[in-house]
């Protein structure tokens, strides 16, 4: 069912590119002979093709080098690899930019930022110094559209530093435990102003004062435990055929008296409601969230309405989940937090999501049971709760992800994100900043002469943006156009999968108009933008621009034609893009669109191969699906 939607939408795709196509049904691939856990699965990757596949799962996208490594190192090495790499700071970027190149920062200091962490590669302050942690960087991603703040709040988007700062609380907790993520994700100054903890005072009924509910509502909605009781399996709990709440306004009411009294580290009680954000630097955006007693619902003040707190009552739960009166700020928060991190349908609520954010939508219940086993109880000798890199390395080396595609290949899969596919293409063909100049405006120089690391630019990097125009991705980092994310992870498209009760979140995101830009885009991308095109003296800022001429020799080995079919290049791109799982079918409809390309064409025929080959693979539902 997945893959006959993903096709129709593929298709308009397909016919937008305008080349030859051959009118035929895709013919399926035989399935491996003893390809699914004949042999151990730690020992391998045993092949180029199942390398690839993984890395697309752990990673912003597979490359040459990528996959030769990991069938050096064996999946259980390369995750330890990676689990010990070290962390890329976005702040450590945002903070170069200011303080030693000394430009104006922005949004789109942001987004250079970003993409350097997620293609990797050397940084732009020391060319010695080369950031190799994909795996962390991937999962960070996934918990910002779980953890979702956005720079469309108008306040953000005037401190990206702030974003910076929050983006790094993602990352360097990837791999710690979600107990301390949901902590600091609740103290940082990001969130409190995209959800309105941060200033929240305490009930005042004399003054019709009443605790914010915002944060208290989100972080059990969306960041931790979900509207219904969950099986271990992650379906939902039936009483009478009904779903069962998890909890009902009340609590929320409770839970938003206790997320009070929480302000600016830099504030004081006397200021606590006028107090706001450092204008001249933003640097009270880089510090936790500071507590204020005075400020904050305890339960035995004068004029207040819930002297003794009901939060989460479940089976276990410390106390009935009653939190009783006279604690301090920082105990009240302890105690609920703690309250919601014992909660059942932690495991099964976040350990289905990032599932469904790394291999694919619709995990099965036994797929989501393993990982919230793990999520429970890490198996090390202290039985530890939360461990974020024991699930992430159980969801990748479940038999589930690594045999899906062979065992449900109609149902398993996800489509792949906009911006993830944009990433991957960079990665796959070597994208590296290029053009630009030092140029001054203002009396402010900025650098971006001989910068291959500075991910800028118009039309790629800074482009990317919630617009579907131009960019043709519709997606940035951390600007979700609201706490919902870009798509919820339960969305399902009408037609054949909500028909066959199945979920695709990112056919939320994914709409016609998208696929139209996307192929326009995509055109762009692999054909206008190349480094091989000769620099404009007077660009200011350059862009990110893919290298052809790495796989010029793979396009054809004479003079191009029928007779010299490219065929190591669609080989090669059938690996980096398509994991060696590209279709008899598609393999002829390549051949077909790229065979008539000869030396006739002109002295860059080699690159017009490349173009129609990337084109094709690109807008293609056998790409789009991520199996």
């Amino acid at each position: 069912m997945y893959n006959h939607w993903a096709l129709r939408v593929g298709a308009c795709a397909l016919l937008l590119a305008a080349l030859p196509l051959v009118a035929a049904t895709p013919d399926r691939l035989p399935g491996r002979m003893f390809g699914d856990g004949m042999e151990d699965l730690v020992a391998g990757p045993f092949n180029d093709e199942d390398a690839a596949r993984f890395l697309a799962q752990s990673t912003f996208g597979p490359t040459d080098a990528d996959i030769a490594r990991l069938r050096q190192l064996r999946y259980a090495a390369w995750l330890d690899e990676q689990f010990n790499a070290a962390a890329t700071s976005q702040m450590a970027y945002y903070n170069w930019v200011d303080d030693v190149l000394d430009e104006n920062t922005g949004t789109t200091t942001l987004r250079e930022g970003w993409f350097l962490a997620a293609l990797g590669g050397p940084d732009p302050q020391n060319n010695l110094i080369i950031h190799r942690d994909q795996l962390r960087q991937r999962v960070a991603f996934a918990l910002s559209e779980i953890f979702v703040v956005s720079d469309q709040n108008a306040l953000l988007s005037q401190f990206p530093n702030g974003l910076s700062w929050y983006y790094d609380v993602l990352v360097n907790n990837a791999f710690g435990n979600f107990r301390t993520l949901l902590e600091q994700v609740t103290l940082s100054p990001a969130m409190g102003v995209y959800l309105n903890m941060l200033g929240n005072p305490r009930a005042n009924l004399a003054q019709n004062v009443h605790p914010d509910e915002n944060y208290a509502r989100e972080v059990n909605q969306l960041f931790s435990i979900g509207l219904v009781m969950l099986n271990a399996d992650g379906s939902p709990q039936l009483n009478g055929g009904q779903p069962v709440p998890t909890y009902q306004q009340a609590v929320v009411k409770h839970f938003a008296h206790v997320f009070t009294g929480w302000n600016w580290s830099d504030c004081d009680s006397g200021n606590f409601l006028d107090c706001g954000p450092d204008w001249t630097t933003g640097a009270n955006f880089e510090t936790p969230m500071a507590a204020f007693p005075d400020w904050h619902d305890n339960g035995t003040q004068a004029g207040n309405d819930i002297p003794v707190k009901q939060l989460l009552s479940y089976p276990g739960a410390v106390n009935g989940g009653v939190l009783a009166a006279g604690g301090t700020p920082q105990s009240d928060l302890a105690f609920a937090l703690d309250n919601i991190f014992r909660h059942p349908n932690v495991g099964p609520y976040i350990g289905k999501q990032l599932i469904q954010r790394l291999v694919t939508s619709n995990p099965s219940p036994a797929y989501v049971a393993r990982i919230t086993a793990v999520f429970n109880d890490d198996g090390s000798p202290a039985h530890v709760r939360g461990n974020l890199k024991e699930v992430v390395r159980a969801i990748l080396l479940d038999p589930e992800a690594r045999y899906g595609h062979l065992r449900q290949p109609e149902t398993f899969g996800k489509l792949r994100e906009p911006l993830l596919r944009l990433t991957h293409f960079w990665r796959a063909m070597g994208a590296r900043h290029h053009c630009g100049r030092n140029y001054s405006v203002g009396g402010v120089t900025y650098h971006y002469q001989n910068q291959p690391y500075r991910y800028a630019g118009y039309v790629t990097a800074w482009g990317t943006s919630d617009s579907i125009y131009g960019s043709g991705v519709a997606q940035a980092p951390l600007n979700a156009f609201s706490v919902f994310n870009f798509f919820q992870p339960d969305y399902a498209p009408p037609g054949e999968v909500a028909a066959a009760g199945l979920v695709a979140p990112e056919f939320q995101l994914h709409t016609d108009t998208l696929v139209a830009n996307s192929t326009n885009s995509t055109a762009g991308k692999s054909f206008g933008l190349d480094i091989a095109i000769a620099c404009d003296p007077d660009e200011d800022i350059g862009d990110v621009k893919i290298d052809r001429a790495q796989d010029a020799a793979l396009a054809g080995n004479a003079n191009g034609g029928p007779g010299d079919p490219p065929t190591r290049l669609i080989d090669a791109y059938n690996l980096r893009f398509l994991s060696g799982q590209m279709t008899p079918f598609m393999r002829q409809t390549l051949l077909t669109a790229l065979n008539p390309v000869s030396s006739a064409d002109g002295p860059d025929w080699r690159f017009q191969r490349i173009h129609r080959a990337l084109l094709l693979i690109q807008t293609s539902a056998e790409y789009m699906v991520q199996k």
